[in-house]
Protein backbone atom coordinates (compact mmCIF):
# COMPACT_ATOMS: atom_id res chain seq x y z
CA UNK A 1 0.00 0.00 0.00
CA UNK A 2 1.61 3.34 -0.97
CA UNK A 3 2.65 5.92 1.58
CA UNK A 4 4.48 9.20 1.44
CA UNK A 5 7.98 9.31 -0.07
CA UNK A 6 9.61 9.93 3.32
CA UNK A 7 8.72 7.84 6.37
CA UNK A 8 5.38 9.28 7.51
CA UNK A 9 4.91 9.95 11.20
CA UNK A 10 1.55 9.10 12.76
CA UNK A 11 0.98 10.66 16.18
CA UNK A 12 -1.12 8.64 18.61
CA UNK A 13 -2.82 10.78 21.25
CA UNK A 14 -4.48 8.93 24.08
CA UNK A 15 -3.92 7.42 27.46
CA UNK A 16 -4.50 8.16 31.08
CA UNK A 17 -6.03 4.69 31.39
CA UNK A 18 -5.25 1.38 29.72
CA UNK A 19 -8.59 1.48 27.92
CA UNK A 20 -7.34 4.48 25.94
CA UNK A 21 -3.69 3.44 25.60
CA UNK A 22 -3.85 -0.22 24.60
CA UNK A 23 -6.04 0.34 21.51
CA UNK A 24 -3.48 2.88 20.29
CA UNK A 25 -0.65 0.41 20.82
CA UNK A 26 -2.54 -2.34 18.99
CA UNK A 27 -3.13 -0.07 15.99
CA UNK A 28 0.45 1.23 15.99
CA UNK A 29 1.97 -2.26 16.10
CA UNK A 30 -0.28 -3.39 13.26
CA UNK A 31 0.57 -0.31 11.19
CA UNK A 32 4.28 -1.08 11.45
CA UNK A 33 3.69 -4.73 10.61
CA UNK A 34 1.71 -3.82 7.50
CA UNK A 35 3.96 -0.93 6.45
CA UNK A 36 7.35 -0.71 8.20
CA UNK A 37 7.94 2.77 6.76
CA UNK A 38 5.32 4.27 9.09
CA UNK A 39 6.70 5.85 12.27
CA UNK A 40 4.26 5.89 15.23
CA UNK A 41 4.87 8.60 17.83
CA UNK A 42 2.94 8.67 21.12
CA UNK A 43 1.79 11.69 23.11
CA UNK A 44 0.39 10.98 26.56
CA UNK A 45 0.13 12.22 30.12
CA UNK A 46 2.81 12.13 32.79
CA UNK A 47 0.26 10.91 35.32
CA UNK A 48 -1.24 8.17 33.13
CA UNK A 49 -0.49 4.47 32.74
CA UNK A 50 1.56 5.30 29.65
CA UNK A 51 4.43 6.38 31.91
CA UNK A 52 4.97 2.74 32.85
CA UNK A 53 3.69 1.00 29.71
CA UNK A 54 5.20 2.92 26.77
CA UNK A 55 8.87 2.20 27.63
CA UNK A 56 8.12 -1.51 27.10
CA UNK A 57 7.13 -1.07 23.44
CA UNK A 58 10.01 0.81 21.86
CA UNK A 59 8.00 3.56 20.17
CA UNK A 60 9.17 7.16 20.57
CA UNK A 61 6.91 9.11 22.91
CA UNK A 62 6.44 12.31 24.87
CA UNK A 63 4.60 12.66 28.17
CA UNK A 64 3.04 16.01 29.03
CA UNK A 65 1.65 17.53 32.21
CA UNK A 66 -1.96 16.85 31.23
CA UNK A 67 -4.85 16.56 33.67
CA UNK A 68 -8.54 15.64 33.36
CA UNK A 69 -11.37 18.01 34.10
CA UNK A 70 -12.05 17.79 37.82
CA UNK A 71 -15.84 17.88 37.73
CA UNK A 72 -16.66 17.17 41.40
CA UNK A 73 -13.73 19.27 42.70
CA UNK A 74 -13.76 22.31 40.47
CA UNK A 75 -11.10 24.13 42.45
CA UNK A 76 -8.51 21.60 41.19
CA UNK A 77 -8.97 22.66 37.57
CA UNK A 78 -6.17 25.20 37.94
CA UNK A 79 -3.88 22.19 37.46
CA UNK A 80 -5.66 21.34 34.24
CA UNK A 81 -5.29 24.88 32.92
CA UNK A 82 -1.65 25.26 33.97
CA UNK A 83 -0.75 21.88 32.46
CA UNK A 84 -2.56 22.69 29.22
CA UNK A 85 -0.63 25.94 28.71
CA UNK A 86 2.73 24.23 29.11
CA UNK A 87 1.67 21.21 27.08
CA UNK A 88 0.46 23.41 24.20
CA UNK A 89 3.94 24.95 23.88
CA UNK A 90 5.56 21.52 24.00
CA UNK A 91 3.14 20.20 21.39
CA UNK A 92 4.08 23.04 19.06
CA UNK A 93 7.74 21.99 19.23
CA UNK A 94 6.85 18.34 18.80
CA UNK A 95 4.65 18.91 15.77
CA UNK A 96 7.26 21.13 14.08
CA UNK A 97 9.89 18.45 14.66
CA UNK A 98 7.83 15.38 13.75
CA UNK A 99 5.70 16.77 10.88
CA UNK A 100 2.93 14.20 11.44
CA UNK A 101 0.84 13.18 8.46
CA UNK A 102 -2.04 12.12 10.70
CA UNK A 103 -3.07 12.20 14.37
CA UNK A 104 -4.98 9.27 15.83
CA UNK A 105 -7.01 10.08 18.96
CA UNK A 106 -7.94 7.16 21.20
CA UNK A 107 -9.77 9.12 23.87
CA UNK A 108 -9.36 10.37 27.38
CA UNK A 109 -7.93 13.60 28.72
CA UNK A 110 -4.51 12.73 27.27
CA UNK A 111 -5.78 13.09 23.69
CA UNK A 112 -7.84 16.29 23.60
CA UNK A 113 -5.07 18.89 23.47
CA UNK A 114 -3.14 17.04 20.75
CA UNK A 115 -6.26 16.67 18.62
CA UNK A 116 -7.00 20.38 19.06
CA UNK A 117 -3.46 21.34 18.04
CA UNK A 118 -3.65 19.12 14.95
CA UNK A 119 -7.06 20.46 13.96
CA UNK A 120 -5.96 24.10 14.25
CA UNK A 121 -2.79 23.44 12.22
CA UNK A 122 -4.39 21.50 9.39
CA UNK A 123 -3.18 18.04 10.31
CA UNK A 124 -5.85 15.39 9.55
CA UNK A 125 -7.26 13.54 12.54
CA UNK A 126 -9.08 10.25 13.05
CA UNK A 127 -10.62 8.82 16.23
CA UNK A 128 -10.90 5.37 17.72
CA UNK A 129 -13.99 5.38 19.97
CA UNK A 130 -13.86 2.38 22.29
CA UNK A 131 -17.08 2.55 24.34
CA UNK A 132 -20.77 2.50 23.51
CA UNK A 133 -21.13 5.90 25.23
CA UNK A 134 -18.38 8.13 23.76
CA UNK A 135 -16.61 10.45 26.15
CA UNK A 136 -16.49 14.24 25.97
CA UNK A 137 -13.27 14.33 23.92
CA UNK A 138 -14.54 11.82 21.37
CA UNK A 139 -17.85 13.64 20.96
CA UNK A 140 -16.24 17.04 20.50
CA UNK A 141 -13.66 16.05 17.89
CA UNK A 142 -15.82 13.62 15.90
CA UNK A 143 -17.20 16.51 13.85
CA UNK A 144 -13.66 17.36 12.69
CA UNK A 145 -12.31 13.84 12.12
CA UNK A 146 -11.78 12.25 8.73
CA UNK A 147 -12.87 8.89 10.16
CA UNK A 148 -14.21 7.50 13.44
CA UNK A 149 -13.63 3.82 14.24
CA UNK A 150 -16.28 2.47 16.59
CA UNK A 151 -15.71 -0.25 19.15
CA UNK A 152 -19.49 -0.45 19.71
CA UNK A 153 -21.91 0.29 16.85
CA UNK A 154 -24.25 1.92 19.41
CA UNK A 155 -21.78 4.81 19.67
CA UNK A 156 -22.78 6.08 16.21
CA UNK A 157 -26.01 7.61 17.49
CA UNK A 158 -24.14 9.50 20.24
CA UNK A 159 -21.47 11.12 18.06
CA UNK A 160 -22.27 14.48 16.52
CA UNK A 161 -19.91 13.77 13.62
CA UNK A 162 -19.39 16.07 10.67
CA UNK A 163 -20.90 15.58 7.24
CA UNK A 164 -17.49 14.59 5.86
CA UNK A 165 -16.71 12.14 8.65
CA UNK A 166 -16.77 8.42 7.82
CA UNK A 167 -18.07 6.44 10.81
CA UNK A 168 -17.07 2.78 10.63
CA UNK A 169 -18.01 -0.12 12.90
CA UNK A 170 -14.57 -1.71 13.17
CA UNK A 171 -14.76 -3.07 16.71
CA UNK A 172 -12.02 -2.53 19.26
CA UNK A 173 -8.42 -3.44 18.34
CA UNK A 174 -7.33 -6.49 20.33
CA UNK A 175 -4.98 -9.45 20.01
CA UNK A 176 -7.20 -11.90 18.09
CA UNK A 177 -7.64 -15.48 19.31
CA UNK A 178 -5.43 -18.07 17.61
CA UNK A 179 -6.84 -19.96 14.64
CA UNK A 180 -7.92 -22.60 15.35
CA UNK A 181 -8.78 -21.89 18.96
CA UNK A 182 -7.22 -24.24 21.52
CA UNK A 183 -9.10 -27.41 22.42
CA UNK A 184 -11.29 -26.71 25.46
CA UNK A 185 -10.91 -30.16 27.02
CA UNK A 186 -7.13 -29.98 26.79
CA UNK A 187 -7.17 -26.44 28.21
CA UNK A 188 -9.32 -27.57 31.15
CA UNK A 189 -6.94 -30.42 31.85
CA UNK A 190 -4.02 -27.97 32.01
CA UNK A 191 -5.85 -26.19 34.82
CA UNK A 192 -6.48 -29.48 36.60
CA UNK A 193 -10.22 -29.53 35.90
CA UNK A 194 -12.45 -32.33 34.62
CA UNK A 195 -11.92 -32.15 30.82
CA UNK A 196 -15.48 -32.92 29.69
CA UNK A 197 -18.08 -32.39 32.41
CA UNK A 198 -19.26 -29.35 34.31
CA UNK A 199 -18.72 -25.67 33.65
CA UNK A 200 -15.68 -23.41 34.13
CA UNK A 201 -16.29 -19.83 35.26
CA UNK A 202 -13.55 -17.26 34.68
CA UNK A 203 -13.71 -14.27 37.06
CA UNK A 204 -11.43 -11.38 36.20
CA UNK A 205 -11.45 -7.75 37.29
CA UNK A 206 -8.37 -6.37 35.55
CA UNK A 207 -4.75 -6.07 36.66
CA UNK A 208 -5.71 -4.15 39.80
CA UNK A 209 -8.61 -6.44 40.61
CA UNK A 210 -12.20 -5.56 41.43
CA UNK A 211 -12.95 -5.24 45.13
CA UNK A 212 -16.70 -5.75 44.78
CA UNK A 213 -16.35 -8.83 42.59
CA UNK A 214 -13.68 -10.32 44.85
CA UNK A 215 -15.79 -9.88 47.98
CA UNK A 216 -18.79 -11.63 46.41
CA UNK A 217 -16.67 -14.49 45.09
CA UNK A 218 -14.97 -14.93 48.46
CA UNK A 219 -18.30 -15.41 50.22
CA UNK A 220 -19.56 -17.68 47.42
CA UNK A 221 -16.52 -19.95 47.50
CA UNK A 222 -16.57 -20.01 51.32
CA UNK A 223 -20.00 -21.61 51.39
CA UNK A 224 -19.17 -24.06 48.63
CA UNK A 225 -19.41 -23.81 44.85
CA UNK A 226 -22.44 -25.44 43.20
CA UNK A 227 -21.81 -28.97 42.03
CA UNK A 228 -20.17 -29.11 38.60
CA UNK A 229 -18.88 -25.51 38.68
CA UNK A 230 -15.13 -24.80 38.59
CA UNK A 231 -13.59 -21.35 38.98
CA UNK A 232 -10.53 -19.56 37.59
CA UNK A 233 -10.29 -16.43 39.75
CA UNK A 234 -7.93 -13.57 38.91
CA UNK A 235 -7.99 -11.39 42.01
CA UNK A 236 -5.68 -8.60 40.87
CA UNK A 237 -2.18 -8.30 42.24
CA UNK A 238 -3.16 -6.04 45.14
CA UNK A 239 -5.80 -8.49 46.40
CA UNK A 240 -4.12 -11.85 45.84
CA UNK A 241 -2.74 -12.32 49.36
CA UNK A 242 -6.21 -11.85 50.85
CA UNK A 243 -7.80 -14.55 48.68
CA UNK A 244 -5.06 -17.05 47.79
CA UNK A 245 -6.26 -19.28 50.65
CA UNK A 246 -9.38 -20.08 48.58
CA UNK A 247 -7.36 -22.25 46.19
CA UNK A 248 -8.87 -25.74 46.36
CA UNK A 249 -10.02 -28.66 44.22
CA UNK A 250 -12.31 -26.72 41.85
CA UNK A 251 -10.89 -23.23 42.44
CA UNK A 252 -7.73 -21.73 40.96
CA UNK A 253 -6.70 -18.36 42.37
CA UNK A 254 -4.17 -16.21 40.49
CA UNK A 255 -3.07 -12.60 40.98
CA UNK A 256 -3.17 -11.86 37.25
CA UNK A 257 -3.53 -13.77 33.98
CA UNK A 258 -0.88 -12.80 31.44
CA UNK A 259 -1.14 -14.19 28.87
CA UNK A 260 -4.82 -14.86 29.39
CA UNK A 261 -5.36 -17.15 26.38
CA UNK A 262 -4.97 -20.35 28.44
CA UNK A 263 -7.76 -19.20 30.74
CA UNK A 264 -10.04 -18.13 27.89
CA UNK A 265 -9.53 -21.48 26.21
CA UNK A 266 -10.73 -23.37 29.31
CA UNK A 267 -13.68 -21.07 30.05
CA UNK A 268 -17.39 -21.61 29.51
CA UNK A 269 -18.64 -18.33 31.05
CA UNK A 270 -16.78 -15.15 32.05
CA UNK A 271 -17.61 -12.87 34.99
CA UNK A 272 -15.92 -9.55 34.34
CA UNK A 273 -16.02 -5.78 34.34
CA UNK A 274 -17.53 -4.18 31.24
CA UNK A 275 -14.51 -2.32 29.90
CA UNK A 276 -14.32 -1.94 26.14
CA UNK A 277 -11.19 -4.05 25.63
CA UNK A 278 -12.29 -6.81 27.98
CA UNK A 279 -15.65 -7.19 26.30
CA UNK A 280 -14.04 -7.10 22.84
CA UNK A 281 -11.77 -10.00 23.81
CA UNK A 282 -14.65 -11.99 25.30
CA UNK A 283 -16.73 -11.51 22.15
CA UNK A 284 -13.81 -12.58 19.97
CA UNK A 285 -13.45 -15.77 22.00
CA UNK A 286 -17.21 -16.35 21.85
CA UNK A 287 -17.57 -16.43 25.62
CA UNK A 288 -20.90 -15.81 27.39
CA UNK A 289 -20.52 -12.81 29.69
CA UNK A 290 -21.81 -11.89 33.12
CA UNK A 291 -20.84 -8.21 33.25
CA UNK A 292 -20.47 -6.30 36.51
CA UNK A 293 -19.66 -2.69 35.51
CA UNK A 294 -17.31 -0.59 37.60
CA UNK A 295 -19.76 1.80 39.29
CA UNK A 296 -17.21 4.63 39.50
CA UNK A 297 -16.19 4.53 35.81
CA UNK A 298 -16.20 7.92 34.09
CA UNK A 299 -19.74 8.87 33.01
CA UNK A 300 -20.74 5.31 34.00
CA UNK A 301 -19.61 4.16 30.55
CA UNK A 302 -19.16 0.54 31.65
CA UNK A 303 -22.84 0.31 32.49
CA UNK A 304 -23.65 1.57 28.99
CA UNK A 305 -21.38 -1.16 27.55
CA UNK A 306 -23.03 -3.86 29.67
CA UNK A 307 -26.53 -2.74 28.72
CA UNK A 308 -25.64 -2.67 25.03
CA UNK A 309 -24.29 -6.21 25.14
CA UNK A 310 -27.24 -7.45 27.18
CA UNK A 311 -29.64 -5.88 24.65
CA UNK A 312 -27.71 -7.66 21.90
CA UNK A 313 -28.20 -10.98 23.69
CA UNK A 314 -24.47 -11.45 24.32
CA UNK A 315 -24.30 -10.81 28.07
CA UNK A 316 -26.08 -10.71 31.40
CA UNK A 317 -25.75 -7.36 33.18
CA UNK A 318 -25.47 -7.48 36.97
CA UNK A 319 -24.95 -4.18 38.85
CA UNK A 320 -22.24 -4.53 41.48
CA UNK A 321 -24.66 -3.84 44.36
CA UNK A 322 -26.66 -6.91 43.27
CA UNK A 323 -23.68 -9.28 43.05
CA UNK A 324 -24.11 -11.53 46.10
CA UNK A 325 -23.53 -15.24 46.77
CA UNK A 326 -27.26 -15.82 46.28
CA UNK A 327 -27.14 -14.01 42.96
CA UNK A 328 -24.16 -16.12 41.91
CA UNK A 329 -26.10 -19.27 42.80
CA UNK A 330 -28.98 -18.10 40.60
CA UNK A 331 -26.57 -17.34 37.76
CA UNK A 332 -25.05 -20.80 38.17
CA UNK A 333 -28.49 -22.32 37.64
CA UNK A 334 -29.67 -20.06 34.81
CA UNK A 335 -26.43 -19.53 32.86
CA UNK A 336 -23.53 -21.71 33.96
CA UNK A 337 -25.45 -24.99 34.05
CA UNK A 338 -27.87 -24.22 31.21
CA UNK A 339 -26.16 -25.32 28.01
CA UNK A 340 -28.81 -23.76 25.76
CA UNK A 341 -28.54 -20.39 27.54
CA UNK A 342 -24.76 -20.50 27.23
CA UNK A 343 -24.99 -21.36 23.55
CA UNK A 344 -27.34 -18.44 22.86
CA UNK A 345 -25.06 -15.98 24.66
CA UNK A 346 -21.96 -17.36 22.94
CA UNK A 347 -23.59 -17.11 19.51
CA UNK A 348 -24.53 -13.47 20.03
CA UNK A 349 -21.10 -12.65 21.46
CA UNK A 350 -19.49 -14.05 18.32
CA UNK A 351 -21.88 -11.98 16.22
CA UNK A 352 -20.44 -8.88 17.91
CA UNK A 353 -16.84 -10.01 17.52
CA UNK A 354 -14.40 -7.99 15.42
CA UNK A 355 -11.13 -9.87 15.98
CA UNK A 356 -9.44 -8.20 12.98
CA UNK A 357 -10.24 -4.67 14.14
CA UNK A 358 -6.59 -3.60 14.51
CA UNK A 359 -5.80 -4.70 10.96
CA UNK A 360 -8.93 -3.06 9.55
CA UNK A 361 -8.18 0.25 11.27
CA UNK A 362 -4.51 0.16 10.27
CA UNK A 363 -5.50 -0.50 6.67
CA UNK A 364 -7.82 2.49 6.62
CA UNK A 365 -5.11 4.70 8.16
CA UNK A 366 -2.64 3.61 5.48
CA UNK A 367 -5.19 4.50 2.83
CA UNK A 368 -5.58 7.94 4.37
CA UNK A 369 -1.84 8.42 4.42
CA UNK A 370 -1.62 7.68 0.72
CA UNK A 371 -4.51 10.09 0.06
CA UNK A 372 -3.11 12.94 2.14
CA UNK A 373 0.14 12.61 0.22
CA UNK A 374 -1.55 14.26 -2.78
CA UNK A 375 -3.01 17.11 -0.72
CA UNK A 376 0.08 18.19 1.19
Amino acid sequence: MPVADSAPTVVFAGGGTGGHLYPALAIARTLVRLQPAVRPYFVGALRGVERDVLPQYGFPYELLDLHPLYRPRLWKNWRTLRGAVGAWRALGETMRREHPRLVVGTGGYASGLTLAHAMLHGVPIVEQVADSAPGLTARFFARHARECYLGYPEAATRLGHGSGTAVIDTGNPIEPPPTPKPDRSAARAKWGFEPHDGCVLLAVGGSQGARGINAALDAWVARGLPEGVSLIWATGRAHYDAYSRREQGRVRVRPYLSPIADAYAATDVALARAGAMTTAELCAWGLPMILVPLPTAAADHQTANARALQAAGAAVHVPQRELTPDALDRLAATVLKDQSARSRLASMALARARPQAAEDIAGRILSLLSLTRFHS
